[in-house]
């Protein structure tokens, strides 16, 4: 059967992205094309994300909003993958009814026999950490690539940090042999991508086969640099305790390697940074800082923190503070602690939520300023802008700059995927603005 519509709505992070855009490939070799449409859909797919508190029950909630329209469509397929779908298995097709398949991340290469076992009427749950490759077995995408595309070179994670259930639900970690991602990276290109961003749950702990043994994120980036028609190259998620010396010096020294990079601490506190497994101090980490820095004079840092982790105190939250004073991050991405069941930081006691909430907004607060000052320093300045996408306004376009910044500029002759030379003009609370270069 041809002509079938699907519906992929997708949560979290850039993996769960690529994720969804595999597993549309998986899925149109069975008939079914991408819409943006839900309510035109014969299939919805949730491709979960696991990582917040009370996500599981946000799932729920979606799928009960979807129950109308199954009892609408008797034909519509619904399937929840992702995280989620790892870590509450059977117990989604026990509580939502309406669900026809389950399908974990690790398994989605499974999905055109899940979807013919869920149209027979059989229990179609795939929750495994299979042996075999799963992007081995997925058909090559003929799709036009996005300018800016992602690229998964590493899974998993093993560093157990006691807040995350990554571990968990992805698995070990787990890296994928160089030749297939240099072949990935140049059909990439060949359909449209002028940009790759690597990812993995921990993608500079990539260590991959590949020519004369195995190589390190900061080889397979310098061997990425020498694919033809790449012009830009990022990578996420970072541990601190996983920038070898290679990668750092790459940063330097590959001219393709964006000037930009996100590097989680969580913390700055060395007791809570403890009590998380993190492994590292935060002294460990401002030298690493300072390393980098010495690569790459301009690289513009990012981070994660985890505000009102169980047994933070005000001084603990203090020497985040000061972690943030000392590096001025760019931007940076904070978040109250979740406690996820599972995990060892689950059952501690809790830091109350009005003084979590408090400091949250106290941190929030200072990121705000630090990124403000960084956008404001762009104006006046000329940046290579990759242009995306029409932007919101008549002629207008909307790109990225080296440092990540979403530019818009007043541009009708360009197509996406052009890089032109921009100069900044104005920085608003999220986005710059510019105009093209003479």
């Amino acid at each position: 059967m041809t002509g079938r519509k699907l519906f992929i709505k997708t949560y979290g992070c850039q993996m769960n992205v690529y994720d969804s855009e595999r597993m549309a490939d998986a899925l149109a070799p069975e008939g079914y094309a991408l819409t943006d449409r839900q309510e035109e859909a014969d299939m919805i797919l949730l491709n979960t994300c696991h990582i917040r508190e009370k996500a599981a029950e946000k799932v729920y909630s979606e799928l009960g909003r979807l129950r109308p329209l199954k009892a609408e469509k008797p034909g519509l397929t619904i399937g929840v993958a992702g995280c989620v779908a790892q870590a509450e298995g059977a117990e989604l097709l026990r509580r939502a009814p309406a669900v026809d398949l389950v399908v974990g991340p690790q398994s989605y290469h499974r999905l055109p026999e899940l979807v013919r076992a869920a149209g027979r009427g059989e229990a179609a749950l795939d929750t495994d950490f299979p042996e075999e490759d799963k992007f081995e077995l997925l058909p090559k995408s003929r799709a036009r690539a996005a300018p800016s595309a992602f690229l998964t070179v590493q899974e998993g994670c093993d560093k157990f940090c006691s807040f995350c259930v990554v571990p968990y639900t992805r698995g070990a970690e787990a890296s994928r042999p160089v030749e297939r991602l240099l072949g990935e990276a140049r059909d990439l290109v060949a359909r449209g991508a002028r940009e790759i961003t690597l990812l993995g749950q921990n993608v500079n702990a990539y260590h991959g086969e590949g020519a004369g043994g195995e190589w390190g994120l900061g080889r397979l980036i310098r061997a990425l640099a020498e694919v033809e028609g790449l012009a830009r190259i990022r990578y996420t998620t970072s541990h601190p305790n996983d920038m070898d010396d290679d990668l750092i010096a790459a940063h330097g020294e590959v001219e393709k390697l964006m000037p930009y990079l996100h590097l989680p601490v969580q913390s700055g506190s060395d007791r809570i940074l403890k009590a998380m497994n993190r492994k590292h101090t935060a002294t460990d980490y401002l030298s690493l800082i300072d390393r980098l820095h010495a690569a790459r004079p301009d690289l513009m840092l990012s981070s994660d923190f985890i505000v009102g982790f169980p047994g933070e105190a005000e001084a603990d939250f203090e020497a985040t503070l000061a972690l943030v004073q000392t590096v001025g991050f760019g931007m940076a991405f904070s978040f109250k602690y979740s406690p996820r069941p599972g995990t060892p930081a689950y059952e501690r006691e809790q830091v109350p939520a009005e003084v979590a909430d408090e400091r949250l907004q106290r941190l929030q607060a200072l990121i705000a300023r630090q990124q403000r000052a960084a956008q404001e320093a762009m104006i006046g300045r000329e940046l290579d802008v990759l242009f995306e996408k029409p932007g919101r306004l008549p002629g207008q376009m909307a790109g990225k700059s080296p440092f990540l910044h979403a530019v818009h500029v007043n541009a009708p002759g360009l197509e996406p995927g052009a890089i032109a030379r921009v100069r900044i003009t104005a920085s608003a609370p999220n986005s710059l603005s510019g105009e093209l270069a003479a």
